[in-house]
């Protein structure tokens, strides 16, 4: 998998990808699922510019996405998402981020959503990868953003972890990071291990078989998953019922930290 710039690279057009969360927790208790999935992956600047085509955008619909429901806050009558993100990359310095923005999150559906974590890959204008924003949201309400300065696809990445996700996982050690894509974005996957003081802890991964984002694959994630953001949200907490049942360390929520942005 890569994702070199190429002149002959499809144009950026609304993807839906299909495939799987995984979750492994390696120590003190193991724990282990999978589930089948779907998510959007949205090249961001174009929908800027030429609307959002089969994807209904900041209303109400069976399946949409909502500006608001990222970064800061804001709606389309602020700039939306997109803006947030460029402002943010400014604050940091990175002025050649004006390529491409693919964002790879989870959509509304029915008009509830929870996003766990969502990607928003920043690239040049030739094409090539400059900056990757890691979004994370607990179910706390909180959010948090990792910027990767500089990232490779195929090549770990890491950061210190800065912000309370799981109440059976410590604030400390850190996350390493590695996010491959094909050439042509028919298959994209992600990966998160959380390492602790004492080493690996928990492995984690999405990944999926992009298609087009149109009516009819849009009706067959809803036939398919008809309640996904109830599924998501209720099977963190089944999850942790099950640790909780398997006596693993539990730990208190401490203070969100003092940034939004860590780097």
């Amino acid at each position: 998998m890569n994702a070199a710039a190429s002149p002959t690279l499809p144009p950026a057009a609304p993807l839906i990808g299909f495939g799987q969360v995984r979750h492994t927790r390696l120590k003190p208790v193991q724990h282990a699922f999978a589930y089948a999935t779907y998510f959007l992956m949205l090249p961001m600047r174009t929908l800027q510019q030429g609307g959002p085509g089969a994807l209904a955008r900041n209303c109400f619909a069976p399946l949409s996405f909502f500006d608001a429901d990222h970064g800061d806050g804001r709606g389309p009558g602020e700039g939306g998402a997109l803006a947030w993100l460029d402002e943010l990359l400014a604050r940091e310095g990175i002025d050649d981020a004006c390529g491409e923005v693919w964002l790879h999150c989870y959509p509304r559906v029915l008009g509830f959503t929870f996003k766990p974590v969502s990607f928003w890959y920043c690239h040049r204008l030739d094409g090539t990868l400059r900056a990757i924003v890691v979004e994370v949201n607990n179910t706390f309400g909180e959010r948090h953003c990792y910027l990767l300065d500089a990232p490779r696809y195929g090549v770990e990445l890491r950061a210190d972890k800065v912000f309370h996700v799981s109440p059976f996982c410590p604030v400390e050690g850190g996350y390493r990071f590695r996010f491959m894509l094909n050439f042509d974005r028919t298959r994209t996957v992600a990966r998160i291990d959380f390492d602790d003081a004492q080493g690996p802890l928990i492995e984690t991964s999405v990944s999926g078989a992009l298609r087009p984002l149109t009516a009819r694959s849009m009706r067959r994630a809803l036939w398919r998953y008809p309640a996904m953001t109830l599924f998501v949200v209720g099977r963190i907490h089944w999850q942790a019922l099950r640790l909780f049942l398997k006596k693993a360390r539990f730990f208190g929520k401490p203070p969100p930290p003092p940034t939004f942005t860590t780097r």
